[in-house]
């Protein structure tokens, strides 16, 4: 344990489980999902800054790590995600068994590049917010003003995008001034990068690549297609305090022993998806406001009726630990059980 322990805070990576699931019945067979909780700003004062730009896989984008495989001979590199095999450019050519690049050593896992005239400039950051609608009209109006006081302290060059979910996800399209007007997603399932590029437009009138990976202006996204979606603070303003004033309660009907059908899971999916897709590499925040468990699609951990609640059972398992790379102290596991309401 100490050794996991120890990659947790050299690198600021906590897994859910320690052993990758072998087999795909194994990955179903998991109640918590595999998945992975990073914090980019991990103190450690042992990371190296290397004055050069990150070398990338021509196929997924990917850069060069430890567990790359590497033919010292052909002076090559097998990709560990797409198993691409990349030629080493010129500045690699002393690459050896005995000389490798800083990238390559186990212990630097985690590495800083310095921003270079190939990196191209520093990008502005980027808020995407996520705002659950399944609330009474008293709290949507308390959601109101909270998002509107956000919205004041923005940076006016950061970028801004707006998603609202209940039973469905909703993209605002921000760029479009005329009237409101946004994208929906079911919120049943999981929305996949390729969807978002299809769905919302992205190649509309245009034809899409066929291989390498589509991601943001230098991966084959117009810059006109990105700001319908992602706009500076100081354009979109007028846009996006209509949006919210117009905020409503989830349409959706709802039986008064039932509760509100709320897709958490897909509209941080979309989220997620519609960053990588239009600012890749970038600072980013997906900042959500949440009114309740989720109930619907991927994620959902409540029951939707109102007789059951999530309890801690008797039986925690509990460990405690002090952890300086993310500040939680305590990781419990509960169970969920019926239990009806007095």
């Amino acid at each position: 344990m100490s050794e996991f322990l120890q990659l947790e805070i050299q690198d600021g990576v906590r897994m859910t489980w320690n052993v990758i699931p072998g087999t795909k019945q194994d990955a179903a067979n998991c109640v918590v999902p595999v998945s992975a909780i990073y914090t980019p700003l991990n103190p450690n004062a042992e990371i190296p800054v290397l004055p050069y730009a990150p070398l990338r896989c021509r196929i997924c984008r990917s850069i060069l790590n430890p567990f790359s495989m590497v033919d010292f001979n052909s002076k090559l590199w097998l990709c560990p995600f797409c198993f691409h095999r990349n030629h080493f450019p010129q500045q690699y050519s002393t690459v050896s068994q005995t000389n490798l690049p800083t990238e390559l050593y186990p212990q630097y896992a985690t590495v800083e590049y310095m921003a270079t005239a190939e990196t191209g400039p520093v990008s502005p950051p980027v808020f995407l917010f996520v705002v659950d609608t399944c609330m009474i009209e008293e709290e949507i109006g308390y959601l109101k003003s909270a998002l509107a006081q956000a919205v004041e302290l923005l940076p006016d060059q950061s970028l801004v995008g707006f998603i609202t979910f209940g039973t469905y996800v909703q993209v605002h399209e921000l760029g479009f001034g005329l009237l409101p007007k946004s994208y929906v997603f079911r919120g049943t399932k999981e929305v996949t990068k390729d969807q978002i590029l299809e769905q919302m437009g992205f190649f509309a009138g245009k034809t899409k690549p066929k291989t390498g990976v589509i991601a943001g202006a230098r991966d084959g996204l117009s810059a006109e297609s990105i700001a319908r979606f992602l706009l500076p603070a100081s354009e979109c303003e007028f846009m996006l305090n209509s949006v919210i004033e117009e905020l409503q309660k989830d349409p959706w009907p709802v039986s008064a022993d039932q509760r509100a059908s709320r897709c958490t899971g897909a509209a941080l999916s979309v989220a997620a998806g519609l960053l990588g897709v239009c600012v890749p590499g970038s600072g980013a925040r997906i900042m959500a406001f949440i009114g309740g468990p989720s109930t619907e699609g991927p994620g959902s951990v409540s029951h939707f009726c109102n007789e059951y609640h999530i309890l801690f059972s008797s039986l925690l398992m509990v460990y405690m630990y002090n952890s300086p790379c993310s500040g939680h102290a305590t990781m419990i596991r509960a169970e969920t059980c019926p239990y009806p309401q007095q």
